[in-house]
């Protein structure tokens, strides 16, 4: 997809653009294990060297313009933050930018409270192979 500009997609946006923005845990964990999606981290660098998850990739909000060059544009990017507020701007620009992107509804604090115990080792031996 082409980039657009902010006019253009607010002048598209429907209900299919309503739901296509958005992933919850169980389809990102499901594209993330296919190697179809591209999990993206966007909190600030004292957030993530204070906590992280094991999987994705960190690249903070404000650094994702000069960074775009190490996302894959053959992978749906997901972006992801504690809640889902920056998540959601990430995920605006990136649309914006001729990405898919879709933005993780349930946070990373939702993936800390679903992968605990036996979930997590199964999940982390499903994406190791």
């Amino acid at each position: 997809m082409n980039e657009q500009s902010f006019d253009e997609y607010l002048r598209s946006f429907d209900y299919d653009e309503r739901k296509a923005m958005k992933i919850q845990l169980p389809e990102m964990f499901e594209l993330y294990a296919a190697g179809k999606a591209q999990v993206i981290d966007i909190r600030f660098r004292e957030e993530y060297e204070a906590w992280h998850i094991g999987f994705g990739q960190h690249i903070p909000l404000n650094e994702l313009p000069d960074r775009l060059d190490e996302l894959d544009r053959d992978l749906t990017i997901v972006t992801m933050c504690p809640h889902y507020d920056r998540a959601e701007i990430a995920r605006l620009f990136l649309k914006l930018k001729g990405f898919e992107a879709r933005y993780l509804t349930d946070g990373m604090l939702g993936i800390v409270d679903y992968l605990r115990g036996d979930k997590a080792k199964k999940y982390m031996e499903k994406i190791r192979g």
